[in-house]
């Protein structure tokens, strides 16, 4: 029976977060879509330019959602309430820190952001006015991020789920509308992306209007030791997406050398369809979070190694699925965003897809373990994992095989990369498995 109640929990928790969660991973790619259909290949390189910043802003508010939500979790768990609240209060604190950077970034670097991600005189001006745009509703991607993972862990998931479709929505609906109706051009792309997270935050405000949520905004001061602890907990959320963008700035620009604006375009279309599979994996990993923290928390330490094996269970059966798709449709997925009917476009973006997802399944084990470490107050694993995989062997192994094999060996720097870091990650579950069995024995 209490398997039967972890797995109903787990299905419930992991199914909601994994729509919500396509649903936010499709914010850039509705704007993949209707900027190749509207402004053609140097928009879609544009874009793709311009991807690695939002990477930053999304990963900020996970950063500080996850960790937070993480410590609320335990926290409810062990009854405290107070130091609940004020963790919730010292992330309202840091998100508004982060955002005043980046709206400062975006009035005054925009530009020079543009250059320095490779913009040339083909693609500058759209690059600096999505970047601007983007960086202007930073506020609203944090504080949606934050309110989100709150809501997830208060025991809400649906509401969170609802929040993350809702603004996806909004975003599609609106993309099209700016972009052909409207005629604006990338401004109407950017504008509708940034309308998304106002929308979801629109979407979750009733919870707090009716006075359902278990967390508050209290008098606090912020403090270092609660944003230690918040910090600890989410910089593996923060470096996934962050190097996510590092990656495409790396990638973007071996491609570019390789291949023109052409590849780079074709990259843009492999990186979005990655967006949305990462996405997967991320909304099994955020998932379980909450269940994994609480069931910590209490010290029901099977449930936690129930709830992981299911979360894998489901991330091979997803991959298998995720490949074969790509695999075989990937002529028709190149022909989606290639308006222009380019030839070398679709070889190049054909090619990359079946070779880039074979890492698929070890990325998703990398995500889901990391997060799995960080749940259980058990952060430097996953600090490492998150590390290995978003620069010290991702970036070198780009380098090295693209001198070794061109553009095949572009695409293959991600499988191996994540391969490796798996490897890397089974060794610390294992290593490290007899601790937890410790703690079954004495809670027996």
């Amino acid at each position: 029976m209490t398997n039967l109640k972890i797995f109903k929990e787990f299905i419930k928790y992991s199914s909601l977060n994994v729509l919500g969660m396509i649903g936010l991973s499709c914010y850039i790619l509705a704007d993949t879509f209707f900027v190749s259909k509207g402004l053609g290949t140097n928009g879609l390189a544009a874009l793709n330019l311009a991807i690695p910043v939002y990477s930053m802003i999304n990963g900020s508010g996970l950063m500080i959602g996850m960790g937070g939500g993480t410590k609320y979790s335990i926290q409810k768990g062990h009854n405290d309430k107070k130091e609940a609240d004020r963790t919730f209060t010292n992330a309202v604190f840091l998100a508004l820190i982060f955002a005043s950077v980046f709206v400062l970034t975006g009035i005054f670097l925009s530009e020079n952001i543009a250059v320095v991600l490779g913009a040339d005189n083909t693609t500058l001006n759209m690059t600096r006015i999505y970047l601007k745009v983007l960086l202007l509703f930073s506020p609203a991607f944090l504080m949606n991020n934050v309110l989100l993972c709150f809501v997830r862990n208060d025991g809400a998931p649906q509401l969170a789920m609802a929040g993350m479709i809702g603004g996806s929505l909004s975003n599609i609906i609106l993309d099209y509308i700016f972009i052909f109706p409207c005629g604006m051009g990338m401004f109407g792309a950017v504008f509708a992306t940034g309308l998304a997270p106002v929308i979801s935050i629109i979407i979750l405000s009733p919870y707090f209007i009716r006075k359902r949520n278990n967390f508050h905004f209290v008098k606090t001061k912020l403090s270092g030791r609660i944003a230690g602890g918040i910090f600890s907990s989410g910089v593996p959320s923060l470096i996934t997406e962050v190097s996510s963008g590092i990656v495409i700035i790396v990638f973007n620009s071996i491609i570019l050398e390789l291949e023109g604006n052409t590849g780079v375009a074709a990259y843009g279309i492999i990186a979005n369809i990655s967006l949305v599979i990462i996405a997967i994996y991320t909304g099994i990993a955020q998932g379980i979070q909450p269940i994994i923290s609480t069931n910590y928390g209490r010290g029901n330490i099977k449930n936690v190694g129930a709830i992981l094996k299911y979360a894998l269970t489901a991330m091979i059966i997803i991959s298998i699925a995720v490949y074969l798709t790509v695999y075989f449709g990937a002529e028709w997925i190149a022909d989606i965003f290639n308006s222009e009917n380019d030839k070398v476009l679709k070889d190049i973006a054909v090619l990359g897809m079946k070779l880039y997802f074979i890492g698929c399944p070890f990325a998703g084990l990398n995500i889901i373990i990391s997060i799995y470490f960080t749940s259980t107050e058990y952060p430097r694993p996953a600090h490492l994992i998150s590390l290995l995989r978003g620069f010290i062997v991702i970036i070198p192994m780009a380098y090295i095989l693209s001198n070794a094999a061109k553009i095949i060996g572009v695409w293959c720097a991600f499988p191996c990369t994540e391969f490796i870091v798996a490897v890397i990650g089974i060794i610390f579950y294992i290593t490290h498995k007899k601790r937890y069995s410790e703690l079954v024995k004495n809670k027996a």
